[in-house]
């Protein structure tokens, strides 16, 4: 395969393509070789630039024949580096111009080493690990073939009930920022060239954790000040960090979808910001446009958000199939769709993709990086960083010699999927070490009893018994509760956020046989817990943490490492307070202690 002549470019001007180099680079050399291929290009080939398609294990022969048609610009979840070679080379081989496929996958919090969930990694405040995490993300991310993650997303949360909480940063601005900026600089390092590097996505743009009520996908009503002074400061810390793409949010804000919105994807991310980069949809939601009723039909949907400024549909298939027809007829402006494509084709050259379009990825590179040693001990430390401890009365913890017998107890105690949380990439649950695992590992001469208890939401007893008689034969009762790993994260929002099923009464029975608790929270949000505030001795809140669970936990329980992690979203007392959080406004008439 012959490279496009003339796409080598140097980092100033890869930096520049990305809306990330000094202004003097920014007529490089490779935005001329990339209006010179525009010149060359079919409307069906521009168009095709910016259709994306899901891959479901393999391309079918209808999405490679696509491929060899020039109709397709980038294919989502398809990962490994012997199954995105042989798509490429289709595309760099047998279609005519030969322009490269980007791939981009959720590469949330890990590709194969799976770190705590980005709320669980904003509870370090240490953006130094974070973007250190980022980066191991990155490298194996692009090891496996892969060129883009769906990531960060730094969308500020108010509202626990909300299922998208998991995957931010929180309720705080600064926070916020502090952490989009970190995982930019570490899926993107300082050359986007580099093999180890993948463009970071800032999503989801804007405002979608102000959802009313907390359900996923629902209607966003904000002031301008509320929106520019909370929820829009963490878009322009990633934007400022480098991110080289944007995704589109589902919900409307201010009576407009953000897909159809031009105010927020031209005039303030474009005009006001400076941004360089292109804009993908999220999944369809070009498409569901006609769900919220402002486009009768996909061809009118695909207009709206073309001239809002969304470069490319993801997954709808509405630019290639729908708009042709409306180019044609003059209903779109063709200088619309080349600055489109001009956007999409910078970013494939900023990667280096015409020089190299495998991006250095190999099946040998990949076996070598994916859970490196040195990955692992990584997603420990954050682990440890992650975990905060909400309450030690009496001292209870760390787990000293005076303790001879621990009895771990609960749904959560050995579950290796959920330890990895939601959006777990390509983690494996068989990498995962589960809390009673490491606790095993780490307790040496204490003797160690386990009893399941109960399901996650089970509405049954009938394991209680057995819990109740090994917490009465030990020193410290243990109880790993919480939420399954897939109750928090896209359409998972909750009505309630109690300790879902029985686990509240098996947590009560515990109580009742005197022995001490160590209650360890495993979740994706803030939970109400008023009983086991005012009954437990010791709360620790762990999070989802990833492979590395057990090992961190124990580490923190036996005192090994002392707990840091301080909460970066407020823990209702109940769903009725909510939206609660640290920093609210004071009324006319504020509260106080004695009101």
């Amino acid at each position: 395969m012959r490279p496009h002549s003339g796409f080598l470019t140097t980092l100033p001007a890869a930096l520049a393509l990305l809306g990330a180099g000094p202004a003097s680079a920014q007529h490089s050399r490779a935005d001329q070789n990339i209006d010179s291929l525009l010149a060359r290009m079919t409307l069906e080939e521009k168009l095709g630039q910016l259709n994306q398609l899901s891959v479901d294990n393999q391309p079918s022969a209808e999405q490679l024949e696509l491929v060899r048609k020039g109709l397709v610009g980038s294919f989502l979840n398809l990962t490994g580096a012997a199954a995105t070679r042989d798509a490429q080379h289709i595309a760099v081989t047998e279609s005519r111009l030969r322009i490269p496929l980007i791939f981009g996958h959720d590469v949330i919090h890990g590709y194969r080493t799976i770190f705590p969930i980005p709320l669980g990694e904003a509870a370090s405040w240490d953006p130094e690990a974070v973007e250190a995490a980022a980066r191991v993300a990155a490298r194996e991310a692009a090891a496996a073939g892969l060129h883009w993650t769906f990531a960060p997303m730094v969308d500020i949360a108010r509202d626990p009930r909300w299922g998208r909480i998991a995957e931010g940063s929180g309720e705080d601005p600064y926070l916020g920022s502090a952490m989009a900026a970190a995982r930019v600089r570490g899926f993107q390092g300082a050359d986007p060239r580099a093999p180890d590097a993948v463009l970071a996505t800032v999503k989801h743009f804007a405002a979608y954790g102000g959802a009313e009520g907390g359900r996923d996908y629902n209607t966003v009503d904000l002031s301008e000040r509320t929106l520019r002074e909370v929820y829009l400061p963490p878009y322009r810390a990633a934007l400022e960090a480098g991110a080289a793409t944007v995704m589109t949010s589902f919900n409307e804000i201010g009576g407009i979808p953000s897909t159809a919105s031009r105010w927020l994807m031209t005039t303030l991310l474009r005009r006001e910001w400076g941004f360089r980069g292109f804009v993908v949809s999220d999944w369809t939601a070009v498409a569901e446009l006609m769900n919220h009723g402002v486009a009768g039909s996909r061809a009118e949907a695909g207009k709206l958000a073309l001239e809002a400024g969304v470069d490319m549909d993801m997954v709808s298939r509405i630019y290639v199939d729908d708009l042709p027809a409306l180019v044609r007829a003059g209903r779109i402006p063709m200088a619309v769709v080349n600055e489109a494509v001009r956007r999409v084709l910078r970013a494939k050259a900023a990667l280096g993709l015409f020089d190299d379009p495998y991006h250095g990825a190999t099946p040998e590179r990949e076996r070598a990086t994916l859970l490196a040693p040195e990955h692992r001990q990584l997603a420990r430390r954050v682990a440890e960083e992650a975990i905060v401890l909400l309450k030690n009365d009496g001292q209870l913890l760390p787990l000293g010699s005076r303790v001879r017998t621990v009895a771990v107890i609960g749904p959560l105690a050995d579950d290796k999927v959920s330890a990895l949380g939601s959006w777990p990439g390509r983690g494996d649950p068989r990498d995962a070490v589960t809390p009673l695992e490491g606790i095993k590992a780490r307790a040496g001469s204490v003797s160690l009893l386990y009893a399941k208890g109960c399901g996650i939401t089970d509405t049954a007893t009938a394991g209680f018994a057995e819990a109740v008689a090994v917490a009465k034969q030990a020193d410290v009762a243990v109880l790993v509760l919480g939420e399954a790993g897939d109750m928090s994260g896209e359409a998972a929002s909750r009505a309630n956020i109690d300790l879902p099923g029985v686990q509240p009464q098996l947590l009560e029975a515990i109580h009742a046989t005197g022995t001490p608790i160590v209650l360890v929270l495993m979740n994706g949000r803030p939970l109400t817990i008023p009983w086991a505030a005012e009954h437990v001795p010791a709360i620790v809140e762990s999070w989802f943490l990833g492979v590395e669970t057990g090992p961190a936990l124990a580490a923190v329980l036996f005192g090994d490492v002392s707990p840091s992690g301080k909460l970066p979203a407020t823990f209702p007392r109940s769903v009725g307070q909510i939206p609660l959080y640290y920093n609210h406004k004071n009324t006319g008439r504020p509260t106080g202690p004695d009101k």
